[in-house]
């Protein structure tokens, strides 16, 4: 199993491209079989995930092809990926495939828009919380879904096709979101969703669907309003921004000093993460190539957070943000409202000298003048990265474990920390 050797101590200074974000890349595949035409889709990151939906969506019958790399790319330029389901082959995601990723459930709303059945295994638990899907069930119920749960699989019919209705979810949530976008696109009538997520992600899969002949008004708020299309055509759009890996490297430049352009960064898409990023101390500036971030002496000031639905401070940073807040002069509290059991972090920050109490939903970080290398074991894919920043600011060498968390969501890591001075190396085993 792969390991990541992190010598600390050196600021980061350069440019790193920003890619394609995973959260809107997933989706937006998954909307491929919502229609017979081609999907084309621009900007998509390398990842681990990308490839494992790409399978599971296989298994559905949508084959794939990449274009191939173009004189004067960008070394880091995301790849196109052109996804077509002119016929589904099959209606059934097992467990196999879909126990491997969440995201991968939501097949279940284009196959039972479009082919009227869906036969898909429920996810199962999750490292950082059972992350339920009785929202997205209830969502395609108010679409007129039949829905029966049977040795682990959740079987969904609608004969006649969905109907339009009003889904009202009691708590925001994006996948319920995703889904409740992919299944009134096609339904008969309309379709007015109160309480959606307002997500970059949930527009961006939107905009992609209006594309596509989808008729939608509304995303990016709280109320969508859908009005139900007979069928969708092919379209062609590229992927957003990630914020969440723009967030991750502006704390590690933050935790480690210097200055860093994220290149094709979009200071919108993080209004909160980056005011507090300033009250840190750090220096960010929008400028037309992406973000400056920059912190040339001083020390690092603690800052409370609350995470929090967009456009709040996002779950997917609270692993990142406390690592910048074990450096503070001074203590943070950072409280996790979104995903329980997500502190896993703390016990392997603590490895590296880390002073963090727990109570409840809330973690003390009492900031110390140093960190020091050690092993450290990753648990999910926020809480390895988080140990990654902490590894570039700790005296000595860090050895990350279980770097395969790293590759579902973080694209070449370690060139584009390389790059800017980091020394960082991944050391592969054998076979």
């Amino acid at each position: 199993m792969d390991r990541i050797r992190i010598v600390g101590g050196k600021p980061l200074n350069g440019t790193i491209p920003v890619s394609g974000a995973k959260n809107a890349a997933l989706p937006l595949m998954i909307a491929s079989l919502l229609t017979r035409e081609t999907l084309t889709l621009e900007n998509v990151p390398r990842l681990a995930d990308v490839n494992l939906l790409i399978r599971i969506l296989g298994n559905q019958g949508v084959d794939y092809r990449l274009d191939g790399k173009r004189v004067g790319d960008a070394p880091h330029a995301g790849q196109t990926i052109h996804l077509d389901a002119p016929t589904i082959v099959d209606t059934t995601a097992p467990y196999d495939l879909v126990s491997r990723m969440r995201a991968s459930f939501w097949v279940i709303a284009p196959l039972l828009a479009r082919m009227g059945e869906a036969k898909v295994s429920l996810p199962g638990g999750c490292a950082i919380g059972t992350r339920p899907v009785d929202l997205l069930l209830m969502a395609l119920e108010k679409l007129g879904a039949d829905l029966e749960i049977d040795s682990g699989y959740v079987i969904a019919k609608a004969k006649k096709g969905l109907r339009g209705g009003e889904i009202d979810f009691p708590k925001v949530t994006v996948g319920g979101t995703h889904t409740a976008l992919m299944a009134a696109s096609l339904a008969h009538g309309s379709t007015l969703i109160k309480n959606a997520a307002c997500e970059p992600e949930v527009r961006d899969l939107a905009d992609c669907l209006v594309k596509m002949g989808a008729r939608i008004k509304g995303a990016g708020t709280s109320t969508i309003e859908i009005e139900g299309v007979a069928s969708l055509s092919g379209a062609r759009h590229a992927v957003l921004p990630d914020r969440i890996e723009a967030g991750t490297y502006a704390f590690a430049v933050a935790m480690t000093g210097g200055e860093i352009l994220l290149e094709g960064a979009d200071e919108s898409l993080l209004p909160v993460v980056l005011d507090v990023l300033r009250e840190t101390g750090a220096r960010v500036e929008q400028t037309s190539r992406g973000l400056i971030v920059a912190r040339n002496g001083g020390g690092i000031k603690p800052v409370d957070i609350i995470t929090e639905p967009f456009p709040g401070f996002p779950t997917d940073l609270q692993a990142q943000f406390m690592a910048l807040m074990t450096r503070a002069e001074g203590t943070s509290h950072i409280t996790e409202t979104i995903f329980e059991n997500r502190f896993m972090h703390v016990q392997e920050l603590a490895r590296l000298g880390a002073r963090i109490r727990l109570a409840g939903d809330v973690a003390i970080v009492e900031g110390r003048e140093k960190l020091k290398g050690a092993p450290v074991m990753a648990t999910d894919l926020r809480a390895s990265v988080s140990l990654v920043i902490a590894a570039l600011a700790a005296e000595g060498e860090t050895l990350v474990h279980r770097v395969y968390h790293l590759d579902r969501g973080f694209e070449r890591l370690e060139e584009k920390l390389q790059a800017c001075g980091a020394q960082v190396e991944r050391l592969r085993e054998p076979g």
